[in-house]
């Protein structure tokens, strides 16, 4: 069975690249962890039903393997 692409509002997908930015320039892992949760409670509003729940060291992952999306001053390339 084809599987529907994860599709997210573009509101949702500019908050994620902010979020991904300020991860990435916050030194505090608590901060970091802080912006993880938020992620984690956005995402989780469009996972399908039958989709393995996220938890926050899938978002922690997510956003560790997106760093190379950004260049040196956080922005993107």
């Amino acid at each position: 069975m084809a599987r529907k692409p994860f599709d997210l509002p573009m509101n949702v997908a500019e908050a994620f690249v902010k979020d991904l930015r300020a991860y990435h320039a916050e030194t505090d892992a608590v901060r970091r962890d802080e912006i993880a949760a938020r992620q984690l409670d956005a995402l989780q509003e469009f996972q399908g039903p039958r989709e393995k729940k996220l938890r926050l060291t899938d978002v922690h992952d997510m956003f560790e393997r997106m760093r190379d999306l950004l260049d040196d001053d956080g922005k993107r390339h």
